[in-house]
């Protein structure tokens, strides 16, 4: 049996039905859910796919399951795929990231692909830092979501210069997810370098008040 259709009837066994409602509710989601948690679609994604190495097959897998999900689960365990460790760092899948933001279009998504973006930029700061800065001006938001978002956790290896050419071309934007990620992003620098975050923020007097509160949530 394929990959894709292991981690399918992985999914199958493992759905509780009394989940399912609640989950598409929370997510706001047209596709229906299984009743899978997203700790276990990850977990069965690894038990499946342990002996696969091959990228390249990944890849395939990842997409099939993306493109023909019936259920959010499968997009879950599509994400999972492409977060395995072959897969980390490859500058040859950034377009299945990059559909996964576009097609994905709400927040559980296009948050996970932040992190395989990060993954990328300390894999390939050059060439990720002209990718990012041009998805910074995308007419996509969720585009310039992940644009803004994709230095979350890299704590001292974050390129201050690329998160504020990130941030800059957003900053009057009125989106909720726009603003909250320019507050999470400088939220999340300011564990590690507060003063540059507070100059930031006294430096760019246009930034929304939910921006601004929470760039500056645990600064005091």
């Amino acid at each position: 049996m394929s990959i894709v259709g292991e981690i399918r009837d992985a999914l199958q066994d493992a759905a509780d039905p009394a989940l399912a409602p609640g989950q598409q509710a929370y997510m706001k989601s047209v596709m229906p859910f299984l009743g899978v948690r997203v700790p276990e679609v990850r977990r069965l994604v690894r038990e499946v796919a342990r002996q696969e190495k091959d990228a390249g097959a990944l890849r395939t897998a990842a997409l099939e399951l993306w493109r023909e999900a019936a259920h959010r689960e499968e997009r879950y365990a599509a994400q999972a795929l492409m977060a395995l460790p072959p897969m980390r760092g490859r500058f040859d899948l950034l377009d299945v990231h990059e559909e996964m933001v576009r097609t994905g279009a709400w927040w559980d998504h296009v948050d996970e692909v932040a992190h395989r973006l990060a993954d990328l930029l300390d894999a390939h700061p050059a060439e990720m830092g002209v990718e990012l800065r041009v998805w910074s001006g995308d007419e996509d938001f969720w585009m310039r979501r992940v644009a803004i978002i994709a230095q979350l956790g890299r704590r001292d290896r974050v390129d201050r210069a690329l998160l504020t050419d990130a941030i800059e071309p957003n900053i009057a934007d009125p989106e909720f997810f726009i603003r909250k990620a320019i507050g999470w992003a400088l939220r999340d620098l300011a564990k590690r370098d507060p003063d540059w975050v507070r100059d930031f923020v006294a430096q760019h007097p246009a930034l929304s008040p939910l921006s601004r509160r929470e760039a500056l949530k645990h600064l005091g």
